[in-house]
């Protein structure tokens, strides 16, 4: 198990409404929204405990499981038991829940779930599983993107201009090193990809914001899943419905395909 503990302040807060143009929420009253806590109790990592990817090999929780593997956000579960507030100091304990060998269509692919709890007045007011997926290196070989026709966004849906300025701010904001968000010489050449990667975490946290702009709030849980990789070209288009009980969020490129979906409940 790892622990981070700080007094969270509210400029990581005041740096993601600006960066994403969202509401800044009363911190007083409400505390952090939804995933906002991802920017507070991070993980810095010593320049040498970085792998070529960027992301760190040692002294980290997961590890990866051998050098050379490529690592992937797949998904995860938060749930949020009370207000995390500013001006108070908080401690994230961090641990491996479990780790599965699986063979797939690429190649051996090790499915890892983290757990997160964070402490703060003396109880935990944020649970968390992520679930991360380490695959075999890529050939290096660039893939093509198949483009469809673009579908016009609709009313309801919200348009993020994912640009190369917005990915990197979003890496620095994080502390995420991981150079297939920035780095695009080595996203094509390395890892064979046609862009830059959107980060699963901002999708994750664009349907979380989506949900907050119908007045969801309060204790929630969250679950979300990637389904397909969206690069930077392709936009990033989210839409929220409300249902009874729970509201349904989706991600999809400017061309319809879907990459991401969640479900947020009271």
């Amino acid at each position: 198990m790892k622990e981070l503990a700080e007094v969270l302040q509210p400029g990581p807060a005041e740096a993601l409404s600006s960066l994403l143009d969202v509401e800044m929420p009363d911190l007083d009253r409400d505390g952090l929204p939804l995933l906002w806590h991802w920017f507070y109790l991070l993980d810095r990592p010593a320049q040498a405990d970085l792998g070529p990817d960027g992301h760190p090999i040692r002294a980290t929780i997961p590890a990866p499981p051998e050098p050379g593997r490529r690592r992937m956000w797949a998904g995860g579960r938060v749930r949020t038991l009370a207000p995390l507030r500013c001006g108070l100091p908080a401690v994230r304990r961090t641990e491996v829940l479990s780790v599965q060998e699986k063979q797939g269509r690429t190649g051996r692919l090790t499915f890892v779930v983290t757990g997160h709890k964070i402490v703060q007045d003396g109880r935990v007011v944020v649970e968390e599983e992520q679930d991360i997926v380490y695959r075999d290196a890529a050939s290096g070989q660039a893939v093509s993107a198949t483009e469809e026709p673009e579908v016009p966004v609709a009313d309801g849906e919200w348009a993020i201009d994912v640009s190369p300025t917005l990915l990197f701010r979003f890496s620095a904001l994080t502390y995420n090193a991981h150079r297939i968000h920035y780095d695009r010489d080595y996203a094509r050449d390395v890892e064979g990809y046609p862009g830059l990667l959107t980060h699963g975490p901002l999708q994750a946290l664009a349907m979380a914001e989506a949900a907050r702009r119908q007045g969801i709030g309060g204790e929630l849980s969250f679950d979300y899943r990637l389904v397909s990789p969206l690069f930077d070209h392709q936009g990033l288009i989210v839409r929220a419905e409300a249902g009874v009980g729970e509201t349904v969020t989706t991600v999809r490129d400017r061309h319809g395909r879907r990459t991401a979906t969640g479900t947020v409940r009271r």
